[in-house]
Formats: structure tokens, sequence, C-alpha cells
């Protein structure tokens, strides 16, 4: 199940931007034309992104104008879903939809880099460079989800049949990415740990996984980095957010303003089984949860 929780994200391809809005609706403004979400979490641009048919996710450039909408099938007999990328244009929301098998990039937080499981691409003076390796050590790895700080440190997932994957990192180091190590036990503890986001300052890191002090199925969890460095304990995000169904995906948008995630919810078609949508809440829950520094 966690296999196709979120898709694995491997753009190689620019895609250009359509010549018209979205043909069903003019969208303008910031966050796809939606209203800003307060402390309740509400799905995202509700028959724009969450739809019937399909299990939708998807995430901002770094500049925030532009949105790649990742959907796949969630049972063998529905419609072969159009994923779509979203660019802003003069404070107007343009829609172009993904050639088959592109998806989403993951960016590092200034957009120099665009990596893809084990590769990655750098912004160059001439553009975009070729695909390269993150090296060997990577590749072993069936890596699903991964993040990047500010600083280049990357944290990573695993693509498990069991759930027993562990989440990992790897520091830059003169431009090189050093061999991915294991996260503490703090973090890769229960099962089904994946999709890690490293915040830009690396003062936290969240994600999904599946432990007996949840709410049931997989929840999102915190771990605030302590001032040794080490990381703190796993912090359950609560009830705002984690739910008796399946929350997974977490990641902050560029502007540091939400957070998103997607949850399993009830097929819309009335048939059996759940869907993937997209949830947004305001980020002010992780200042929240964040522990208080006391003076020394």
């Amino acid at each position: 199940m966690k296999a196709v929780y979120l898709p694995t994200l491997l753009c190689t391809a620019h895609i250009a931007i359509a010549n018209s809005p979205d043909s069903q609706s003019v969208l303008t403004g910031p966050y796809l034309g939606q209203p800003p979400v307060g402390v309740t979490a509400k799905p995202f641009a509700p028959g724009i992104v969450n739809t019937k048919q399909w299990g939708d996710a998807g995430g901002f450039s770094p500049d925030m104008n532009t949105f790649y909408l990742a959907r796949w099938r969630h049972t063998a007999d529905a419609k072969q879903p159009k994923s779509a990328i979203y660019e802003n244009v003069n404070n107007v929301w343009h829609k172009t939809i993904m050639p088959e098998g592109f998806r989403k990039p993951i960016f590092s937080p200034d957009g120099k880099r665009k990596y893809f499981g084990a590769k990655y691409r750098e912004l160059t003076a001439n553009g975009w460079s070729d695909m390269k390796s993150l090296g060997p050590a990577f590749e072993k790895i069936p890596i699903m989800g991964l993040s990047a700080s500010a600083k280049g440190t990357l944290v990573m997932d695993e693509r498990t049949s069991d759930g027993q994957g562990v989440l990992r990192y790897s520091t830059l180091v003169n431009g090189i990415h050093q061999s991915p190590k294991p996260l503490s036990k703090t973090i890769n503890t229960g099962k089904w740990n994946a999709h890690p986001f490293i915040a830009p300052d690396e003062s936290y890191i969240l994600w999904d996984s599946v432990r007996e002090s949840g709410y049931g199925s997989s929840d999102l969890y915190i771990s605030f980095r302590q001032d040794n460095g080490t990381w703190g304990k796993a912090i359950n995000l609560g009830s705002k957010v984690n739910t008796p169904a399946e929350e997974g995906g977490p990641h902050i948008t560029p502007d540091g303003k939400y957070l998103f995630f997607n949850r399993m919810v009830p097929d819309k078609n009335g048939k059996e089984g759940a869907q993937s949508d997209l949830f947004w809440i305001d980020a002010q829950l992780i200042e929240d949860l964040r522990p208080t520094r006391h003076p020394s």
C-alpha cells in the first residue's frame, strides 16, 4: 500500500505553458486561486486538484508559480488519469497536461537542483544539466520519497513490501552527497516510515509512519533537531491532521505557510475502498508543536 500512496517522481522534460487558462474555469491569485485555509485541514482545490475519479497529489515549485498535479488510478477499472501542470502567468493559472510517464520533480529550496530518486539535474548558465547520478550508494536504494534542505542535506525513504524500510540522510560536502546513513531510532521506529520532508533550515523532519500509539493507520510525525544536533522524539501531529484513515506525504509549501499532505478517503464513486486526496492546513501547527527553548 505504501508503494502506491504517492507515485515515484520521475520528471525529465520541460513542459510548455498552455496558451489559455483551464477551459473549465479561470483561476487567479496564489494557491490556484484558493482562499487561505486555517487551523482545520481541508481538501485542496476541490474539483480542480481533488477529483472523484483518481488519487491525487501535488506540490508547488520553489517560486510558487508552478503547481505539479500527479494523478493515478485507485481501482483497476478507473479511467486512465492525466497528470497536469498549472503555471501562473500574469496572475492567471494555465493548465497543461503532462505527457504520459512524466511526474513532478523534487526541487532544492533554491530551485537550482531537481532530484529524481537517485539522480538529479543542476541549473547552469546554459540551462538544466544532463541527468547525473547521486552515486552507487543511492542507486542501491529503491527511493520513493526524497527532500532536500538549503544546505543540500537529503532525507529519503525506501520502497519495501513489508514496511521495514528505514529513513536515511545524506549531507553535502564539497558538492558531493555523502553515502546515506540511517536516521536515529527516534525516527526509524514502527513500520512504513516513508515520504520524509526536511525543513529548509534543517530544524525538523516530517514523515509518515504506522505506530501503535497512532490514530489507526499511517499518521504524520515530526522530529525537531535538538541543540546538540540530535533528533528529538517523534511527535504525532495530532487530531488536526491525523485520523483513523491513512495520512502521508507531508510537505511544507516553499513559502513556509502551509502543510500539505494526503489522506485516504472513502471512494467518492460509491465503491468499496479508498482514494487519496490532497489536504492542506496552516503551518502554524508546526510552531505550536515546536518545543520551547529555555535560556541556559
